[in-house]
């Protein structure tokens, strides 16, 4: 909740009086002044029994993200996105956050130029599309979507120098997030409830340990570089069983970790190849034997595929892009994610006109058992502000043994409109 973060906001607060002093009289406190957001109302249908009790086959709600955008005559701004998502099926699912509130100053030194962020932001971080492994410093919104690629906003100092030879970005990083789950009536959940009362820390300055972290990007030619470092609270936690009363719940468990990351594209004609690749330290894997138990243990794990762009397919004024991603994990059927060994094609279809009409058909298909995720998407623009988007995943012939065989029943359709002003 936006509540979770006084000492950001009155930071922010303090910032954004800087600005407005900092600001010529004659111009006011303002220089300049943008509004703009997006309201989403949504549904989701589940048509399959659900597997576990309570949860529901139906759920509406809506999202909206407003962002404010100020500055002065000097250059410096101030950003404020706040979210809110109302969701009547899941009321863990109903949440609000701050997704950025920072001040930003730039300036030059010598040939270079250096920016600072401070406040509360989101940064991305990544080539591929099935699952970005190097994007690690802002937490899951997890409630959001399954594909684990929306982000809470996270306190932060953030430092780049750019230049001709690249550029490197510093972060100092406090108050962490907690992953958001859905809760005990939502659907694409544990087999148990997740109970964030009983998280705990390794460090003990629990959620307000200084994490660090690092990233250099340049490019050789066609080819783009990414090396990252990160030392400090993981994002993902491990979901311990636990008994809360008399009622068996996970509760989360956040560790110290180190991980170093590598992200590359080459850009080739049509083609674009693309690898992430990362190893960690403190980390666990998951034990599933009689019980299940939870084992500290260094990892590797990597993204590899490309895309490769089709222009103008079967005469059509349209652009037609074909992806493949091979997804591995060194802990193998120990991960404690559903990408152990994974193979994701991709055909995006976009029309080129002027409502921007894409469609796009997908297949996650293990390498391991029989377990695949049929995915499919239409999207277009109505008007000038409003856009339909249509989803739908099907889970097929899940193994018991895959980590998504919690998410077998729980196949979906869902259609939002957005409005964006």
């Amino acid at each position: 909740m936006i509540a979770r973060f006084p000492v950001a906001l009155s930071a922010l607060g303090l910032l954004v009086s800087l600005l407005a002093t900092g600001a010529h009289a004659d111009n006011g406190i303002i220089d300049y002044f943008e509004l703009s957001g997006r309201y989403s109302p949504e549904t989701r249908l589940y048509p399959e029994t659900p597997a576990f009790p309570d949860q529901r086959s139906h759920a509406s709600g809506f999202a909206a993200e407003i962002t404010a955008y100020m500055e002065d005559d000097e250059g410096r701004s101030v950003t404020i996105t706040p979210f809110y998502r109302f969701d009547a099926g899941d009321p863990e699912r109903t949440h609000a956050d701050l997704r950025e509130a920072f001040l930003l100053l730039y300036g030059d030194i010598g040939e270079d130029e250096w920016e600072l962020r401070l406040g509360v932001d989101r940064v991305f971080w990544g080539v591929v599309e099935s699952r970005s492994l190097v994007d690690i410093v802002n937490q899951t919104d997890l409630v959001e979507h399954p594909d684990e690629k929306t982000k809470l906003g996270q306190p932060m100092a953030h430092v780049t120098l750019s230049g001709d030879w690249g550029a490197v970005e510093l972060f100092a990083l406090t108050g962490h997030r907690k992953r958001t789950y859905p809760g005990r009536h939502g659907r694409l959940r544990p087999a148990l409830v997740v109970d964030h009362s009983l998280t705990t820390y390794e460090s003990q300055n629990e959620e307000w340990h200084v994490d660090l972290a690092g990233r250099y990007t340049g490019s050789v030619g066609p080819l783009d570089i990414g090396l990252s470092a990160f030392d400090g609270t993981s994002r993902e936690p491990t979901l311990l069983p636990m008994l809360a009363g008399r009622e068996l719940v996970l509760a989360p468990y956040y560790e110290q970790i180190q991980q170093f990351g590598l992200d590359t594209q080459l850009t080739t004609g049509p083609w674009l190849l693309k690898l992430e690749a990362i190893h960690r330290a403190g980390a666990q894997n998951a034990r599933l034997d009689q019980t299940l138990n939870y084992e500290e243990e260094d990892y590797a794990a990597f993204v590899l595929g490309g895309e490769y762009a089709i222009y103008s397919p079967w005469e059509l004024d349209s652009e037609l892009t074909l992806i493949a991603e091979w997804t591995h994990d060194g802990r193998g059927r120990w991960a404690t994610n559903a990408f152990e060994n994974d193979l994701l094609l991709v055909a995006r279809l976009g029309l080129n006109d002027e409502q921007s009409t894409e469609f796009v058909g997908s297949v996650l298909n293990s390498l391991e058992n029989s377990s695949r995720v049929l995915g499919a998407e239409f999207k277009r623009r109505l008007s000038d502000s409003l856009s339909l988007h249509v989803e739908a995943a099907a889970y097929v012939g899940i193994d018991e043994n895959d980590a998504a065989y919690v998410a077998r029943r729980d196949s979906y359709i869902g259609v939002n409109l957005d409005y964006n002003f």
